[in-house]
Formats: structure tokens, sequence, C-alpha cells
């Protein structure tokens, strides 16, 4: 491979030759935020978990009025298997009190989500649809500041073409199709 020494405004660089926009590349990795677990602190006790089984919010209130509802059947980093009630936190802009639970013997506290509400965004996630959606109209209903929109968006776009690049990358040719028919 030649390497040869460039002159720019950023100083002496060395390139090694050939096509910095390779197509046999892969593709960028996805934000943290979309990945990391509820801490970035491996110490971190305890962390967030989706209840997938919850799609809208009366399923919600009837679990969360049983304090078993969404009790977890042990707890994810110890494996102790009874979680006690830490207390209901309420999320203000999405007005929905959620349930943490305690684990009395490592101290973990895991917060449960309902599918419904989106992790790590301030909404649920049919307001984030309608506010990252293209058209004007539908972001009337939701009011949602400009930047979190264009932030959502930003997010919501690097998953997609992960997946798409992911798709097409893949020896079934289904999922290929899949990927060629998408535009991203």
């Amino acid at each position: 491979m030649s390497r040869r020494r460039r002159q720019g405004n950023f100083g002496d660089c060395v390139s090694t030759g050939g096509d910095p926009m390779s197509q046999n590349r892969l593709p960028p990795p996805a934000p943290a935020c979309l990945w990391r677990p509820y801490s970035s602190n491996p110490n971190q006790k305890g962390g967030t978990l989706i209840a997938e089984d919850v799609g809208d919010r009366d399923a919600h209130e009837r679990r969360r009025c049983d304090p078993d509802g969404y009790r977890p059947a042990r707890c994810a980093r110890c494996g102790h298997e009874r979680l006690h009630v830490h207390d209901y936190p309420e999320r203000k802009r999405l007005v929905i009190t959620l349930v943490r639970y305690l684990c009395p013997c490592c101290g973990a506290t895991w917060r449960i989500l309902p599918l419904f509400v989106a992790r790590m965004l301030w909404g649920c996630w049919l307001q984030v649809e309608a506010a990252t959606r293209q058209s004007g109209a539908s972001t009337q209903q939701v009011a949602v500041p400009e930047r979190t929109v264009r932030r959502w968006r930003q997010r919501l776009g690097t998953a997609a073409t992960q997946l798409v690049q992911t798709l097409r990358l893949s020896a079934d040719a289904a999922l290929k199709a899949v990927a060629a028919a998408v535009n991203v």
C-alpha cells in the first residue's frame, strides 16, 4: 500500500490511498443513546426495563394499579427473586405514572416503561411519530420544539440507515429486496 503525505489546512496528513467512500465499508455506528444501557457507568445499579406487552395507556393503568402487575420475575443484576415497589415517578410532559422496583439484595432500582413510551425521549412513540413526519400539518397538534424534532429525526434516521444497510448485506434475497425498496 502506498503512503503519501499531503499538506492541508490541518497540517501534514498521511494518506493510505484508496477511495474513502468505498461501498465495502461498514455503516457508521449507531449513536450511543440508541443502544447504551440506562447509564454509561458500568457500576450503575439498575436501569430501564421495557414491558413489551403493554401497548396502550389503558393496559398500563390496569397493570400499574396492581403492585405485581409490572414486577419483574427477578433482578436483572443479581438474580434476586423478589423486588419491592420503590416509588411511582411521573413523566410530567407525558402525564403518566411509572413504577420503579428496588432489589433488596443489591440495591438496584428498575424503572419499568410500557412499550408505547419512548425510552430516553420525553414523549410517547405516537408523539415522536407525529412530530417527526415530514408534513407540517401533524406537528401543529403536538407542541414539540423544532430543535427536539431535528434531534429525533437524526436519531431515527441513523437507526433506519443502519437497519437498511444490514438488510442489504444479508444473504436472504427477500431481505435484500426490502432494503432495495426503501429509500434511505
